[in-house]
């Protein structure tokens, strides 16, 4: 078998790469009967010249190789006939950008596996950027609010060499009091902590959050059910919720009422209740003035999160009165931050910290035995048709 580690190609640019060049050398050391190839880039976090130097593979034509992994979708006029790719095809949520893609994979007899549905026995999945995600979200929810505030700077992680330095800058935050909510408890939750932590900031529950003041700037960690209760007034089950959020109203706004900082790494199900709502937002109870959406779900449950933004362009304000975009920096206008491809502010730390994952949980299903089915399940198409858990899809590809 001969592997080939793509280049991105995709616009706007992404510098990340599923191995770094250390990862390959451990990956030829760990499957010696398998070829490595690294396709050339000019863009790639690490350089060219760094894989080459230990002995790797780089070349420009890659089309020899029988799989390919890559990050990002792979671009219509690039993909290789008859080939396996691995990456996330952005195409299981149905999304209308990416029919054509998918009508591609299947003309072309892709066997295509998706990242994002490389799940382990109990359906926990195994790669993502989540954690990376969280890491960037929640410092950039504390740049802005010194943006917001006045209060201080924090150099924009994608400045910093690595996360390494992103962190030192959190010696210069400047906080009193303040209080924040954080949501999720996924890849994404655990990054957020691991920032939040890092920054010496104390976590309390959600009855001391409502209920005490503090000298000191504290956040709370909200599960699902913590702001979703029956309509009825019944007793709330999490399971319950799961299959019937059309029962459930959110209960969020009793948060807000004591919060400066909302950092949002939930995962949105569709059909359940918007977190808060565009006449919530105009509320005087409404106290948050900085929302780090890194779940960016436009249109979806966090009402002021009317765009993505960028890495470049991070932040814009949200007029909760006229409902469109403003300055930021005005009294009384919501900071958002909802950059939608976070870890590539840090992609070398992100790129390693996936590559360490599908190394040792992918690449030995991929190489030895795959005896669960793991990357079967996550195919969507193979000998040029939809793969039975994907069958859903078939509308979607056929454009109804």
């Amino acid at each position: 078998m001969r592997i080939g580690i793509l280049r991105e190609d995709k616009i706007p640019a992404d510098d990340r790469v599923i191995f770094s060049p250390t990862q390959c050398k451990q990956f030829i050391k760990q499957f010696p009967t398998i070829e490595l190839f690294v396709q050339s880039s000019s863009i790639r976090c690490f350089k060219d010249s760094e894989y080459k130097s230990l002995g790797i593979n780089l070349v420009d034509n890659i089309s020899n190789c029988d799989v390919f992994f890559g990050i990002k979708e792979v671009l219509i006029e690039n993909i290789i006939p008859n080939k396996t790719y691995f990456f996330f095809s952005h195409t299981i949520k149905k999304q209308d950008y990416n029919r054509e893609l998918l009508q591609a994979l299947i003309e072309k007899n892709i066997t295509m596996v998706d990242y994002e549905v490389l799940k382990d026995s109990k359906g926990k999945r195994l790669l993502g950027f989540g954690r990376y995600a969280g890491i960037v979200g929640a410092y950039n929810a504390l740049l802005t609010y010194g943006l917001k505030s006045g209060k201080y700077k924090l150099k924009a992680a994608h400045l910093c060499k690595d996360r390494v330095e992103m962190e030192t800058q959190l010696e210069y935050l400047n906080l009193k009091n303040e209080k924040i909510i954080v949501t999720g408890h996924g890849r994404v939750g655990h990054g957020i902590l691991e920032i939040l932590q890092k920054a010496k900031i104390k976590q309390v529950s959600k009855e001391d959050f409502i209920s005490k003041t503090y000298d000191e700037v504290v956040f709370v960690h909200l599960n699902t059910m913590d702001y979703n209760v029956r309509i009825d007034g019944n007793p709330s089950d999490k399971y319950e919720f799961y299959n019937h959020p059309e029962l459930y109203k959110s209960s969020f706004m009793k948060y807000v009422k004591h919060a400066d900082i909302f950092i949002a790494g939930h995962y949105y199900s569709s059909g359940s209740p918007f977190l808060f709502s565009i006449e919530d937002a105009k509320s005087v109870d409404f106290k948050i003035n900085v929302v780090a959406d890194i779940s960016c779900d436009i249109q979806g449950p966090i009402p002021c999160t009317i765009r993505a933004s960028t890495i470049e362009n991070p932040i814009y304000g949200y007029n909760p009165i006229s409902k469109k975009e403003d300055d930021f920096t005005k009294n009384d206008i919501i900071a958002v931050m909802a950059v939608d491809n976070l870890p590539s502010e840090l992609p070398k730390d992100a790129s390693e910290d996936f590559g360490k994952n599908l190394l040792e949980k992918i690449s030995p299903l991929l190489i030895n035995a795959d005896k669960d089915g793991v990357i079967e399940n996550a195919t969507i198409c193979q000998n040029g048709n939809l793969m039975p858990n994907f069958e859903y899809l078939r509308d979607y590809l056929n454009g109804n």
